[in-house]
């Protein structure tokens, strides 16, 4: 029997693929012990628990940006939570540990080294964390979802995904999925979102060329995010929502979508072989941007900057492309080749021969 500790949170980013891969291990063998080590803070307070895993609590320590009390008090307080780390995997015989980056990694891979076990890391950002930077230079192993990300000795792995999205047959649901959208079946779609709390810049540009593309003789799926106020424009194939709890279905009823790309979106989008346009997020260190660089290398998707995405911008770059059945077919057969399914058995497989 195995005890594996799998260690992250904070976003989603951390907890999802972190679960996918719970999942997986005890899917697999039902003997296997799974811990998931997290903070009181992050989301994995919840999410983990509610998935019938017990969350091993470990203090938040944020590493100092900047010379300050905090600074000060960090060696003590790191010290501390890799004690409580080492403490969990002492307590319960722990084999293995398998990071994700987050608060919760770092001190649990210092707590694997010091209790001489060997510990294995996945990065989901073409960017990659602090914790995970520094795991990296003594981990067994190093997984990655995109290529080019700047890691020692990273394996692109792609990302565990949710089973729902790893076992989807979207051509075996596509009357279903336009069904619950009231779209038919048998005419090309556009889905667009910006996440479940949605993104202003998509809304408004959509708001100002919805007309255009279903001119263009496109239907529309727009999930605007729970947040949003726009209002329904009430044309004929166009499908508004606030908010959708089965992305499957937005997903198998769709040609193309426009999106941003954060790192679950575009593993996402890229598994299930769907062309894309990627406007990232223009927020913070230009993660978003590099998640949607390998898609576009292979000829998979556009990229069209935040600032630029406005409604001429869907006129001029996204309608010609509604136009053009070659150039989608070229991204399609692009998106197809270089998608990754199968993350979760790619992680796994590197947990196994860590062990060996």
């Amino acid at each position: 029997m195995t005890t594996y500790l799998l260690a992250g949170g904070g976003t989603a980013g951390h907890v999802n693929p972190l679960l996918a891969v719970a999942d997986g291990l005890r899917a697999r063998d039902d003997d296997a012990q799974v811990w998931v080590l997290g903070t009181r803070e992050g989301l994995e307070a919840r999410l983990v628990p509610e998935r019938g895993y017990e969350l091993l609590i470990v203090d938040k320590v944020p590493f100092p940006r900047r010379p300050n009390r905090a600074a000060l008090a960090f060696p003590a307080r790191f010290r501390r939570a890799v004690a409580q780390v080492r403490a969990h995997i002492d307590e319960r015989g722990v084999d293995v540990v398998i990071g994700f980056g987050g608060y919760a990694s770092a001190p649990a891979y210092v707590a694997a080294r010091r209790a001489r076990i060997p510990f294995v890391l996945h990065e989901a950002n073409a960017r990659p964390g602090l914790a995970n930077k520094l795991g990296a230079r003594r981990a067994a192993r190093v997984g990655v979802a995109f290529e080019g990300t700047p890691l020692p000795r990273a394996e692109v792995v792609g990302m565990p995904l949710r089973r729902e999205i790893e076992d989807l047959n979207r051509a075996a649901l596509r009357h279903e999925a336009a069904a619950a959208f009231g779209l038919d079946p048998d005419r090309p779609t556009l889905l667009v979102f910006g996440g479940s709390l949605g993104a202003q810049r998509l809304n408004v540009a959509l708001a100002g060329a919805g007309q255009d593309i279903v001119d263009a003789g496109w239907q529309l799926i727009h999930v605007t995010g729970e947040r949003s106020d726009l209002a329904d424009p009430g044309l004929p194939g166009y499908a508004l929502r606030r908010y959708v709890d089965r992305m499957d279905l937005a997903y198998a009823a769709c040609d193309l979508i426009v999106s941003r790309s954060g790192a679950a979106t575009v593993s996402e989008i890229s598994a299930l072989g769907i062309p894309a346009v990627y406007v990232p997020y223009a927020v913070g260190n230009g993660e978003q941007a590099l998640n949607a660089s390998s898609s576009v290398a292979h000829g998979s998707a556009l990229l069209i900057p935040d600032a630029e995405f406005t409604p001429d911008a869907i006129r001029d770059r996204v309608v010609p492309l509604l136009r053009d059945g070659a150039a989608r077919e070229r991204m399609l057969r692009a998106a197809v080749q270089t998608g990754i399914r199968n993350g979760t058995e790619r992680v796994i497989a590197l947990v196994d021969d860590a062990l060996r």
